[in-house]
């Protein structure tokens, strides 16, 4: 049973499917409102007391235009129930005869998804890096460089031009082992290299400091009514010079804000949700603290509040 509008009732109606026929019958005139549909679900059913092997799977996956063959080469499985040394058998020396080219990059294409999911990342990001790591391989100049630290490089360049930057320290979190310092430098390599290959600078995307405002305000568990202040707040420091990073203006505002609230939170957690060291927070501080009564929303705090604030 489902709700759709009948034209014949003239009113949103509960509507009956019928799977066999295909038709989506009004429950109250009988009018059939859609016919011959199509069923998109799984055609099987997976009982409890089949084995996990019994993939019913009919399909593989998707093609990848990155790859030489679009990503549907066959690969030859070791049969179920059989021991010993599959390459020592005949399927599994002729699948080690005909090596993928590609197969450097599936790992790599591999690596990029864990990270994107450890991270949180939308398919679009996962998708971007994963073209940007395959231009810097087609050029054959990143031999004996940090494999991780490259991946890891592409991960945050394409954060940067999809508008949903991550810190240097977010990425370096799943970087496999790859330093800031690593990371950095394979950075400016990837945009030197594509800035060659195009002959232009690479677009990497302006960073502002509420682009990390809800995810810094989320892991420290903020309530909706100062997350909606701390971002009214960032995006108000914009109009002033301040020369300090966007993560730091962040962390800054964030700190402002729940000092006025009734939760408010240690310099030591806010450092430690945003990455920020503690003295540069302070820095920060320091520099939003002669405007804070033009930074702080007025509905959110009044002259007597900002008074009682510590200074810097």
């Amino acid at each position: 049973m489902g709700d759709a509008f009948c034209s014949d009732c003239k009113k949103h109606t509960e509507v009956v499917c019928d799977h066999s026929a295909g038709d989506t019958v009004c429950s109250e005139c009988g009018l059939v409102l859609e016919s011959h549909s199509i069923d998109e679900t799984s055609e099987w059913r997976i009982f409890a007391n089949e084995s996990g092997d019994n993939d019913p799977v009919r399909v593989g996956g998707p093609t990848n235009p990155l790859l030489t063959d679009g990503g549907l080469s066959t690969v030859i499985a070791k049969p179920n129930g059989a021991s010993g040394d599959f390459l020592s058998t005949s399927l599994g020396r002729w699948q080690n005869r005909g090596s993928n080219p590609d197969r450097g990059l599936i790992l790599a294409f591999k690596t990029i998804a864990t990270m994107s999911d450890r991270l949180g990342l939308v398919a679009t990001i996962k998708d971007r890096a994963n073209e940007i790591y395959k231009k810097v391989e087609d050029q054959k100049s990143s031999r004996g460089r940090n494999q991780d630290a490259l991946l890891a490089a592409c991960l945050y360049i394409a954060c940067r031009q999809e508008d949903k930057p991550r810190t240097v320290k977010e990425i370096c979190s799943v970087a496999n082992g790859a330093s800031k310092k690593e990371i950095g430098r394979a950075k400016e390599y990837i945009v030197k290299q594509l800035g060659l290959e195009a002959g232009q600078s690479v677009e990497m995307g302006t960073i502002h400091a509420g682009d990390f405002m809800r995810r810094f305000c989320s892991n420290l568990g903020m309530s909706n009514h100062t997350v909606k202040a701390a971002t009214e707040a960032v995006k108000t420091s914009e109009q002033f010079d301040i020369r300090r990073s966007p993560i730091s203006i962040a962390a800054a505002v964030i700190y402002i804000i729940t000092q006025l609230s009734d939760d408010k939170k240690p310099l030591r957690d806010i450092s430690l949700a945003t990455g920020v060291a503690e003295g540069t927070i302070r820095n920060s501080y320091k520099d939003l603290y002669p405007h804070v009564s033009k930074i702080i929303p007025a509905w959110y705090a009044n002259e007597e509040d900002l008074k009682n604030l510590s200074s810097p």
